[in-house]
Parts: structure tokens; C-alpha cells; sequence
């Protein structure tokens, strides 16, 4: 797509007065040629040869002459065009909860089955040039898999989850983040280490600590991902029906929506609501596109130069073979 501030070097455009001058001098020229030609010619030979003379051909290869230098000054001008080409270098935390609430079976066959499903469809389409880690929470963090472009590791150990009690989500986010800041260390150039981001799926119920903005609670953290530049995408998994057998008595796991949107806008992330397996995998499908590709703004002058090359070889041959002489 183009526009005005897609152009490098916009101010080549001055050029396109030169072209107007040119085609104001052009109609000017033939004006009085023709003005010239009434005055002194013979009106009785001028109305034998005029037949001859006239006619719209004449006026194509300065036309396109024109049109040729608008469409080479467009060229010089630098225009680009947005192009969505995979990233090359990255690092995502996929940041899993894997608490007894996970196995309610409001999501078919249970909410971890699902997203064990999911998160390893994300693994397999997310771009090469990602380096893909896992974390998983209950009462406690682990980081199963640190940052790697082998998907079959991540894959392995996807399908390892087992469920735990109690959930510590500031403590899944807290282990996510070091996990990203030691691989940045290991794989930072010059440039610094990759751009990451850390994708969060759990059902908001937080029970370590109890209050989400304790030191160790996912609101706090959430704030420190701000400040360290790694935004949280949360995909709250799981409806307001949920509910799992405990010491044979049923205990209702609701999803905590509001939570999870919190984390997000917290950490400068979004958020995202699943609430079957099916939409989960859309937005794993979703946070692969925003993850794998950028945008970016390539040079887009070739077609350009090509269409003004063209132009004037066309001008130029037609005036050539046409009138004998060049434009």
C-alpha cells in the first residue's frame, strides 16, 4: 500500500514542476507553430498538406515522453509498500498452568488436554526463526524447556504436563521472564538480545499468594514485564461452568476473565478469551501471525523505473519510425 509518507526521499517530487514547465512549454510551442504557420504560409497549399500534417499520432511520443518522467520521478522519489516477512530472530515463553483446575471438563475432554492439543499445533506453525521455551505453573514454576528453535523438545515436554496443586501464576511470570533474560544474555549481539514476549494460558484463579498484587503475585510481575519490555499475551482458557472433584465433593473453577485481562494491560500485552478448544486454537493460530511476521516497509520503485523505461523507449521509437526524429 502507498501513500505520501511511504516515499523515502518525498522531496524528488519537485521534479513534476520541471515536467509541468515541460508540457506548458510543449502546448505553448505548438500554439504558435500553428499561429506562425497561418500567418505566412499560402492558405491554399497549407489546406493541401494540413491532411497530411495533423493528426493526434504527432502529439503520442511527447505524451508519453510525460508520462514517463512522472513515473521515473515517482520512482526516485522512493516509494514503499508494507510486506509481512517471518522474523528472524525472537523468543517467545509459552507459560502454562497446569493446577488441578486445569482438568474440569467444561472444555472437551478437560481444559489441560485441550491446551496440551493447542499449544503444540502453536509450536508446529510459529515460525522457524522463533526460539520457542516452556514453562510450566501450579504452586510452583518450572521451565521445562529454555528457548530453542527445536520444536520436537518443546513438543516432548508439552506432552509431559501433569497436573499440581495450588496456582502461583506471578510465579509462572517470574520464571518466564529469567528464563528470557539468560537466553538473551547467551544470544545478544551488538543489537541487543531478541525482541520477546511471554504467551500466558491459564484460568486466572491464582491462589499463591492470594493477593495478585503481593510481591509475588502476577500483577506485580505483570508490572515488571512492563518495565523489562516483555509484554504477556494471557489466553484465559475455560468457562463459567467449570468444576473438579476434590475428596469427592464437587469445587467450581470459574475463569477469571477479569484477571487475565488485567496481566495483560499490565504488561503491555493483550488479551484473549477461549473458552473451547476450537477458539483456543484460534488464537494460538492468531498469536502466531502477530508473533511470527512483521511488517516492514520495502523499497517498491522497480515497477516504477520498469513503467518509465518503457514509456520513453515507446515515445522514442514511435517518434523515431513514425515522424524520424526523436521527441
Amino acid at each position: 500500500m502507498l501513500s505520501l509518507s511511504g516515499f523515502a526521499s518525498p522531496w524528488w517530487f519537485l521534479l513534476l514542476v520541471v515536467v509541468a514547465a515541460l508540457v506548458g512549454g510543449y502546448v505553448w510551442t505548438m500554439r504558435r507553430r500553428r499561429r506562425d504557420a497561418l500567418r505566412f504560409s499560402n492558405m491554399a497549399v497549407l489546406d493541401r498538406v494540413a491532411a497530411r500534417r495533423q493528426g493526434w499520432w504527432k502529439h503520442t511520443p511527447p505524451a508519453l515522453l510525460g508520462v514517463a518522467l512522472i513515473l521515473l520521478t515517482v520512482a526516485l522519489s522512493g516509494p514503499t509498500a508494507e510486506q509481512r516477512i517471518p522474523r528472524n530472530r525472537a523468543t517467545v515463553m509459552l507459560t502454562m498452568d497446569v493446577s488441578l483446575s486445569m482438568k474440569a471438563r467444561d472444555v472437551d475432554p478437560n481444559r489441560l488436554a485441550a491446551a496440551k492439543m493447542a499449544a503444540k499445533e502453536f509450536a508446529d506453525k510459529l515460525t522457524p526463526g522463533i526460539n520457542l521455551g516452556l514453562v510450566s505453573f501450579a504452586g510452583t514454576a518450572t521451565v521445562l524447556v529454555m528457548p530453542t528453535t527445536d520444536r520436537t523438545s518443546v513438543k516432548r515436554a508439552i506432552d509431559s504436563l501433569k497436573l499440581a496443586e495450588a496456582t502461583a501464576t506471578g510465579d509462572g511470570i517470574n520464571a518466564s521472564m529469567q528464563a528470557i533474560d539468560s537466553f538473551g544474555k547467551m544470544v545478544g549481539g551488538p543489537s541487543g538480545p531478541p525482541p520477546a514476549r511471554v504467551v500466558l494460558m491459564a484460568d486466572g484463579g491464582q491462589t499463591i499468594p492470594r493477593e495478585m498484587d503481593a510481591p509475588r503475585g502476577a500483577y506485580t510481575k505483570a508490572e515488571e514485564a512492563k518495565k523489562a519490555g516483555i509484554p504477556i499475551s494471557t489466553i484465559s482458557f475455560g468457562t463459567e461452568h467449570g468444576s473438579i472433584e476434590i475428596e469427592g465433593e464437587q469445587e467450581w473453577v470459574e475463569v477469571d476473565d477479569e484477571a487475565m485481562q488485567e496481566i495483560a494491560r499490565l504488561s503491555g500485552g493483550e488479551f484473549h478469551k477461549a473458552s473451547s478448544a476450537q477458539q483456543l486454537r484460534s488464537v494460538y493460530e492468531t498469536l502466531g501471525e502477530q508473533i511470527g511476521y512483521e511488517t516492514k516497509h520495502t523499497d517498491a520503485s522497480r515497477p516504477w523505473l520498469v513503467l518509465g523505461t518503457l514509456a520513453a523507449i515507446i515515445a522514442a521509437g514511435i517518434s523515431l519510425f513514425a515522424g524520424r526524429r526523436l521527441p
